[in-house]
């Protein structure tokens, strides 16, 4: 038994630090509080005059976009908000910022509780399902494209990062509008999913500051930002 102590040990910390992790990614708010399927309209039939037109611009930029695009777009496939480093500066890590860390992996964390159960009622297939000329350049999904869960999250780290620093707006929302065209780009989304993302993104972001869990995660993320910035 006294062998199987060290490995005993070694589950329980095991254990702690996954509950740890899903506190961390705890969301602030799900469906329940708000439910998209009663605020956007529902996505354009697939053999609509509309989606035609959209697929024809998604073709469109694969033949047009660059190799520098095409990184970008694969970069941006990842949903965190260390993709705003490039407008933050050098100091923004997670690393150096553990409370802004576990913050923002809750906020995305909301974006997914929120708008997955709505992108499982509309079920719009995405761009490469309805075409097989659409050769998306990140990791193709048949998961719902109404809205894009991307933009929606990249929009709410957008507008809360603007206001946590407010110093950086212009540069921050240009970088959160880029991130939710990006998915265009890549192939793996029509531009009004986009568009969707963004309104959704702004309405979750409104709803946030009405949650006191989320307020006081805010103020602590942003007093260890701002400090950590010289601000």
């Amino acid at each position: 038994m006294k062998k199987l102590a060290p490995f005993a040990g070694l589950f329980l910390l095991l254990v702690v630090g996954t509950a740890a992790n899903a506190e961390d990614a705890k969301p602030f708010l799900t469906a329940k509080d708000v439910d998209l399927t009663m605020i956007l309209p529902p996505p354009p039939a697939n053999d609509s005059a509309e989606t035609k037109a959209e697929i024809a611009e998604v073709l469109r930029l694969q033949v047009t976009r660059t190799p520098d695009m095409e990184a970008r777009a694969k970069a941006d496939a990842e949903e965190n908000v260390w993709r705003f480093a490039d407008v933050m500066g050098p100091k923004f890590t997670k690393d150096a910022l553990p409370k802004v860390d576990a913050f923002f992996e809750r906020v995305a964390a909301t974006e997914g509780a929120v708008v997955d159960p709505a992108k499982d009622v509309w079920k719009r297939p995405r761009p490469h399902m309805l075409s097989d000329l659409v050769k998306p350049v990140v990791k193709p999904t048949t998961s719902g494209s109404w809205p894009s869960g991307h933009t929606t999250v990249g929009t709410m780290m957008g507008i809360i990062l603007s206001d946590m620093v407010p110093e950086k707006r212009a540069e921050i929302m240009a970088r959160a509008w880029q991130y939710g065209h990006n998915r265009v780009v890549a192939g793996i989304h029509y531009p009004s999913d986009i568009e969707m993302g963004r309104i959704s993104g702004a309405v979750i972001a409104i709803q946030l500051q009405h949650d006191a869990d989320f307020v006081k995660a805010y103020e602590e993320a942003r007093a260890e930002l701002r400090a950590d910035l010289g601000m």
